[in-house]
């Protein structure tokens, strides 16, 4: 493994970064004294996201805790990149940690994204059961093999629904043709293929605008990220679906946590988890508001047959496709938390 120069940490975090953070919004800095560690960390969440404001609060309580020795600076709503270009820089070292969707990762380490089978878990209940235990255990062991280290709380994307400009989503037929935006993830692929939609892979920056200019028809996210991100600026319909759950891992190049001492390695971990349960909370009461937010902004809501979706995935041979692909061991552990699917 690459070993990392504090030098080099230290110059990026006082000239480079520096430099960026006298304009852009969202940066953590907590004292001018020097730090011995400048960590850099990007996500795609807006800034007005919860997750984001999670991280502002938890970064600057890491910076005062360690007495200023670690800062981390923050950089939200995809201004380092897109998803997939700020995976490349934190598994090269150039950025330190991320919030990474397992959909992204997914496509070098498959286990990773097992949570986004569809239809899987009907609650949260048996959701965070599953991801706090075994099975989010071994989906995070896997980043050890893309160099990153995975800390032990995953952040809540919620689960998603499906607005479409002009359709109305109700059962499966409603997808036949659909132009629907997706992430850069093969389950979501093949999901909406299996379901007669045409899916395109973009990634979240570039969503306002495909939608905005007709490019999609439709896309699907969790009610506050449409929120947040004014998509009922450029949609009209939501179908209340609940068809994935999807989360973020909270990631640190290891190269980089390998040189942390233990106490700040500590530090970091503990903080960072305990952002993302309240994170978690903050989003249970968030997508009652966005609803209603929502509402009020003119989208129309109707509930869609999840029951006649599933149903149309087991005939259609979806499940036993990703059986395969999983593994049996895999989908063992994915049918403990809940249930049988195929």
């Amino acid at each position: 493994m690459k070993k990392f120069s504090i030098d080099r940490r230290a110059l990026l975090g006082g000239a480079a970064v520096g430099a960026v953070a006298l304009a852009a919004p969202g940066i953590i800095t907590a004292r001018a004294a020097p730090a011995k560690f400048v960590f850099k960390m990007g996500h795609s969440l807006p800034v007005s996201h919860v997750g984001n404001t999670r991280l502002q609060e938890a970064l600057t309580k890491i910076a005062q805790l360690s007495d200023g020795s670690l800062q981390i600076r923050l950089f939200p709503n995809s201004q380092l990149g897109s998803d997939t270009d700020m995976f490349s820089q934190v598994r090269s070292g150039a950025m330190e940690m991320m919030l990474l969707s397992g959909n992204i990762v997914s496509v070098m380490r498959p286990l990773t994204g097992l949570y986004n089978v569809p239809f899987a878990f009907v609650d949260y209940a048996h959701l965070w059961a599953a991801m706090d235990g075994a099975m989010g255990d071994m989906l995070r062991a896997q980043l050890d093999g893309v160099g990153l280290h995975a800390l032990d709380k995953h952040w809540d994307n919620g689960f998603r629904q499906i607005t479409s400009s002009e359709r109305t989503i109700k059962g499966p037929d409603d997808l036949k043709g659909f132009k629907i935006r997706v992430p850069v993830a093969p389950i979501w692929i093949s999901l909406f293929t299996s379901l007669g939609a045409s899916p395109t892979a973009i990634n979240w920056s570039e969503l306002y605008t495909a939608l905005q200019t007709h490019l999609v028809d439709g896309e699907e996210n969790a009610l506050p990220l449409i929120e947040a991100g004014k998509l009922n600026e450029v949609q009209k319909h939501v179908a209340i679906t609940n068809h994935m759950w999807d989360g973020f891992y909270g990631v640190v190049n290891k190269g980089a946590w390998e040189q942390l001492p233990p106490n700040l390695r500590k530090l970091l971990s503990d903080t960072i988890n305990e952002a993302a349960m309240n994170e978690r909370r903050d989003i249970v009461g968030l997508n009652t508001q966005a609803a209603m937010n929502l509402k009020a902004a003119g989208m129309v809501f109707n509930d869609a047959d999840s029951g006649a979706f599933r149903d149309a995935l087991r005939k259609n041979g979806f499940y036993a496709e990703w059986k395969q692909k999983y593994g049996d061991e895999a989908w063992t552990m994915l049918e403990r938390f809940c249930g049988k699917l195929g």
